[in-house]
């Protein structure tokens, strides 16, 4: 009982600081050092390692869950904690080498360019890797990084693992949303990767521990569908906040008691309850499916990469919904719902979140083939 009531507390205290601090993560365009090793306290970096090298193999809600909680906070720091999930594909890696990854302890924060796919040489023992990947997140307090290479023969894409030294970060994440992120470019000239710490982008887990039995590409895009559902809740509660306060400039009732804004705030609550009850329960039908060794097929997979897509367009709406129910209020650089609108919508744009996956979603729902990669 006392080390729940200490991690609640520890919790509460993250949180209430990466709140303090947002408007810095946005001036400095990243989440510092310092406070990813907050997150790293928290355990967010040691979420997906494997139990077998000390880590804490948490269920995919779960982490899911404190995902949610710190994008609550700020979104852009919940996109960097986000990437506590990568050792799930990471897993996919030969086992000595995860052994040398976690040799000092499992908290090791990854950022990955994995897009797009650079060409790679082939050489004795690896591969020779040159070139410049876009959208790094968290690049700025990474331990690790990957990048995505091909050997342009036709072959499965590889991901291959370099220390920071081996490549030089592209100061260049100049945008209007999740700023903290630091998803500068990352350039890699002439750099000697080994084979054995590269691997195939969605290979088969090296570890046999019910978490890497979950489906990679699918986590990764629910770790990131989250940020919205915790930007929403923000953004709701904003707006709950300011409706009980003074009448407009015009001398209009106060918010609370305008019966269109009374509708439309329930409204969004419904909706995102709605899409965030999908989210989970497609979530705890496929954790529950792995541990009672049945694994996870492929309908269950499209359930994750639809409830994932869901949950972001639902949390944009919501987070729109809230703006413009907050009046000229919300129009002023610095008002949270600022922050709260332009953070969603760039979730809205990645493409593992995009209009296309309700494609592959009704494709296995009408028994056709989905897009290639899909599942």
């Amino acid at each position: 009982m006392n080390v729940k009531v200490q991690s609640q507390d520890l919790l509460d205290r993250v949180l209430n600081e990466i709140r303090a601090r947002r408007d810095e993560f946005d001036a400095k365009r990243h989440v510092p050092r310092d406070m990813v090793a907050q997150l790293k306290s928290l355990g967010v970096y040691r979420a997906a390692t494997p139990r077998c090298f000390g880590g804490d193999a948490r269920s995919p809600a779960e982490f899911l869950r404190l995902i949610e909680s710190i994008s609550e906070a700020d979104g852009s720091a919940g996109w960097v904690a986000s990437f506590g999930s990568a050792a799930v594909y990471l897993a996919a890696l030969p086992r000595d080498t995860l052994a040398l990854l976690y040799a000092n302890g499992p908290d090791v924060a990854f950022a990955g360019g994995l897009f797009p796919i650079q060409p790679a040489e082939k050489v004795q023992g690896g591969w020779r890797v040159n070139g410049l990947w876009k959208f790094v997140s968290g690049c700025m307090g990474a331990d690790i990084f990957g990048v995505g290479i091909g050997a342009g023969d036709g072959g499965k894409p590889r991901t291959a693992v370099l220390m920071p030294e081996d490549a030089e970060i592209v100061e260049n994440w100049e945008v209007l949303g999740l700023r903290g992120t630091g998803s500068h470019d990352l350039r890699v000239k002439d750099a000697f990767v080994s084979d054995e710490w590269t691997f195939v982008r969605g290979g088969v887990p090296t570890i046999d521990e019910p978490l890497y039995q979950y489906p990679s590409i699918a986590y990764a895009a629910q770790v990131l569908a989250v940020v919205n559902l915790g930007i929403a809740r923000a953004a709701l509660d904003e707006v709950s906040q300011m409706a009980g306060g003074r009448s407009g400039i015009t001398g209009a009732p106060k918010m609370a008691d305008r019966a269109y804004l009374r509708i439309a705030v329930a409204k969004a609550e419904a909706s995102l309850r709605s899409a965030r009850a999908f989210f989970y329960e497609a979530t705890d039908s496929a954790w529950e499916s792995i541990l009672r060794g049945d694994g996870v097929s492929a309908d269950q997979t499209s359930m994750l990469r639809l409830a994932a897509v869901q949950a972001t367009r639902a949390g944009a709406s919501a987070v729109q919904s809230a703006y413009l129910l907050a009046g000229t209020a919300a129009i002023y650089d610095g008002h949270p719902l600022q922050r709260y609108l332009r953070d969603s919508m760039v979730v809205t744009q990645h493409a593992f979140l995009g209009e296309g996956i309700y494609d592959g979603a009704g494709s296995v729902l009408l028994g056709v083939p989905p897009m290639p990669g899909y599942i």
